[in-house]
């Protein structure tokens, strides 16, 4: 699991990429995050828009939550408990 370093490689290796809005201030003033949901993303989808060579950790620096705007999100990625078994060709 070490050797995943971009959006192909998760893709490949059957990652499942989960994200909430995380948004705690608003200013000077303390706010809740804007939907307490939790989101799954298709990497598929993402693979064509950001390409197979895209950086995960380019990811968190560029997504917005869609309901608020805001940058600050958590993302929580989940690989298959056997990855030699879900890995694909």
């Amino acid at each position: 699991m070490d050797d995943v370093e971009t959006l192909g490689q998760a893709f490949d290796a059957g990652w499942k990429l989960t994200v909430r809005c995380d948004r705690r201030r608003e200013g000077l003033k303390s706010v809740r995050p804007c939907k307490p949901g939790r989101y799954v993303l298709d990497l598929e989808t993402m693979l064509w828009t950001h390409g197979r060579a895209c950086p995960l950790s380019w990811l968190n620096g560029r997504m917005r939550c869609p309901h608020c705007g805001t940058r600050h999100l958590f993302l929580l990625w989940a690989w298959p408990p056997n990855p030699a078994v879900a890995r694909r060709a």
